[in-house]
């Protein structure tokens, strides 16, 4: 068990899926996803959109209506929920067009998801940064 395991409550239940628009849809505690990332490489992953064929094929808009899904379930979710995701467009430009992508699909993730969102926070080198809230 990770470190991270050990400093959470005892009263925290552990899900590990990527399955989490059900998580959003049922009345309970807090919800803690992390990360937003690694459902992103997920959904990807099932609709074959890292291969350019693919991608034109139909993998655009099912990754679309994915990410539309998970939104709409953030928008109507009574919940209270912590969502960890990474910040991967200010850095090097990937050199594959897959990592560009995944790039750019990841900006417009966190960017529909934080619009549903009372409060967003950056974190850089440990300071959290109120981009709203």
């Amino acid at each position: 068990m990770g470190l991270h395991r050990e400093r959470r409550p005892a009263s925290w239940r552990t899900a590990e899926t990527c399955d989490l628009v059900p998580l959003l849809a049922e009345d309970g505690p807090a919800l803690l996803i992390d990360c937003l990332s690694l459902w992103l490489t997920h959904a990807m992953d099932e609709v074959g959109a890292w291969d350019d064929g693919a991608w034109a094929d139909g993998g655009e808009k099912a990754l679309r209506e994915r990410t539309a899904e998970l939104v709409a379930a953030v928008r109507a979710t009574r919940r209270t929920v912590v969502a960890v995701t990474n910040e991967v467009g200010s850095g090097v430009v990937p050199a594959t067009a897959s990592g560009r992508r995944f790039r750019d699909e990841l900006g417009r993730l966190n960017a529909s998801f934080a619009d549903e969102c009372e409060q967003v926070l950056l974190v850089v080198a440990g300071q959290a940064l109120v981009l709203r809230g």
